[in-house]
């Protein structure tokens, strides 16, 4: 078998081929355009290299894939080297387990973003939580886009702000989505029912002064 490798210094302005032959795990053969012809690491080898070596059909045909790989560069580049998709942010509340009476743990979904290198912080109001956070590897979609999970394990307290910010190359400047605790539901309705009282009593008042007045007259 033979594995071939194109290397590339500051897009095309070097491209390096790297051409290796291997039988029974072992390379025998290898050819570098950087060092221009063949070499032999073993007895076959040596005689390989010799041969192809002084055959110029051949050696215009390997030094020739050196600009085959430039030109193939190039078009990939553009869906791979160039490309950009930003990702998309979101923070949801993981529901706690029969056995946590905790509220829950904050989520952070980045969804969809290339390239693969990315950064993710948790922050508590300006303050960054670099403790208690996990982190998925970051999965392929198989669409070319990747996605990231981000877990914040320690509770979220009630009147404080949590931000999710995220960087990628795609991104002229931090990507940030803020979460607060919505109010408790049973304070809530505790308020909207004293609130409701005292709008009943204070009609209750007006109608009484009104029924009062219109006796009296």
């Amino acid at each position: 078998m033979h594995k071939a490798d194109g290397l590339f210094i500051n897009g095309t302005e070097k491209v390096r081929l790297v051409v290796r032959f291997i039988y029974n795990r072992e390379q025998f053969l290898m050819f570098d355009s950087d060092v221009g012809h063949f070499v032999g690491f073993t007895p076959l080898g040596e005689k390989n290299a010799k041969m192809w070596n002084s055959d110029p059909a051949i050696m215009e045909f390997v030094r020739a894939h050196v600009d085959r790989c430039r030109h193939n560069y190039e078009i990939v580049a553009s869906i791979t080297v160039e490309r950009r998709v930003p990702p998309s942010v979101s923070i949801s509340l993981v529901p706690p387990s029969s056995s946590q009476p905790s509220p829950g743990r904050l989520l952070c979904s980045v969804m969809d973003f290339y390239p693969a290198a990315i950064q993710v912080s948790w922050f508590q109001g300006q303050q960054e939580l670099s403790e208690h956070v996990v982190a998925t590897d970051v999965v392929p979609n198989g669409d070319w886009t990747y996605q990231l999970l981000v877990l914040l394990e320690t509770p979220p307290r009630r009147g404080l702000t949590y931000s999710c910010q995220v960087e990628h190359v795609s991104l002229e400047q931090p990507l940030s989505r803020h979460w607060e605790m919505p109010p408790d539901a049973a304070r809530s309705k505790m308020l909207t029912g004293i609130g409701g009282f005292v709008l009943g009593f204070v009609f209750l008042a007006l109608g009484l002064g009104f029924y009062v007045r219109k006796k009296s007259s």
